[in-house]
């Protein structure tokens, strides 16, 4: 029963493997955002090439967080910090205009897409922004406090039926979801925080999980349910703070080791495969996937670094290009080719 299960397990790391393709997104897109008191989107494309910038018509000034640029088809969802409103670009061929600007309750630090909605983590709230379309309501159907609301919110992501969200102040939470998707109740501690939490920040989901940092405790753990089910050391790599996956691989950036690390996920189990699976040259600030790319944010001084990687069926990662960007940038997203 034993040799059966491993066998089964292999095959399912070796099928969801086989669907990954190594770049073949040549027209996808790269956005992260200048996060100054002008704020701005910049567009690269996969090879490190600005195409774009384009002014975000908000304020910028967020910081320790992630998730604050997400992408879902050809729209975009950009934090506007310093003015309180989120705002949603279109792409067209490989340019991108603002739609709108979405109203936040409190200073907005990441959002996600989610069942026909739009969630914006705020400083003290997360809130519900019910879409047709492309079009966002600009008038919130669900507004939920969090359970600290100190300020120190990092990131939502949505699961089934529920948001999971961090806040820096050793908080995961959970915030339930009606039928139609608003947010509703009140937020609950997940059970079985770890006794050494110190710092969750990042997170990513698939399904029913939620893959959550616990920066500063060096490890990551495994959220389904409202509750944590597994916790993995970082081993020799210092404060895992942003996630992403690509197929079976999660791939974590770490902050001050300035690295990128791959781990193997199925189940219950979070296993690492290569401690350090790239290197960068500054403080990874953000990570995000798709298409076939992973794109990593650093910054070092007052400048910035963005890496995009190619991945393979193994979930290796070959640096395609790092273009430099003078400011510190806030986000990033992979926007998929037509």
């Amino acid at each position: 029963m034993k040799k059966f299960r491993s066998f089964s397990i292999l095959m399912t790391l070796v099928g969801s493997a086989s669907a990954i393709q190594a770049g073949t997104g040549n027209n996808a897109l790269v956005v992260t955002a200048s996060n100054a008191t002008a704020n701005q989107l910049l567009v690269y494309s996969s090879t490190g090439t600005l195409v774009q910038t384009v002014n975000t018509q908000g304020a910028g000034g967020v910081g320790g967080n992630a998730g604050g640029i997400e992408a879902q088809g050809s729209l975009v969802a950009a934090v506007n910090y310093g003015s309180l409103n989120v705002s949603m670009f279109q792409r067209s061929g490989n340019s991108f205009q603002v739609t709108q600007l979405v109203p936040a309750i409190s200073n907005p630090v990441s959002v996600a897409f989610g069942p026909g909605h739009l969630y914006i983590l705020g400083t003290t709230e997360v809130e519900s922004h019910a879409m047709s379309g492309s079009w966002v309501s600009a008038t919130p159907d669900g507004e939920v406090a969090l359970v600290v609301g100190d300020g120190s919110a990092a990131q939502v992501g949505v699961v089934q039926n529920q948001l999971v969200i961090t806040e820096k102040t050793n908080m995961i939470e959970t915030v339930d979801l009606s039928p139609k998707g608003a947010v509703r109740g009140i937020a609950t501690p997940v059970q079985n925080i770890p006794t050494n939490v110190n710092t969750p920040f990042g997170l990513v989901t698939v399904a029913n999980n939620a893959y959550v940092t616990i920066a500063h405790s060096n490890e990551i753990s495994l959220v389904r349910n409202g509750a944590i089910l597994t916790v993995t050391s970082s081993g020799t790599q210092s404060a895992p703070c942003w996630l992403t996956l690509v197929g079976p691989y999660l791939f974590s950036s770490n902050s001050p080791s300035l690295s990128v690390s791959r781990y193997a996920v199925y189940g219950q189990r979070i296993v690492q495969v290569a401690a350090v699976a790239a290197t960068l040259e500054g403080n990874p600030t953000d990570i995000a996937s798709g298409d076939g790319w992973v794109a990593v944010i650093d910054g070092s001084g007052t400048i910035s670094h963005l890496s995009i990687f190619s991945v393979d069926e193994d979930g290796t990662l070959t640096l395609v290009t790092a273009a430099t960007i003078n400011e510190l940038v806030n986000g990033v997203a992979v926007v998929a080719g037509d």
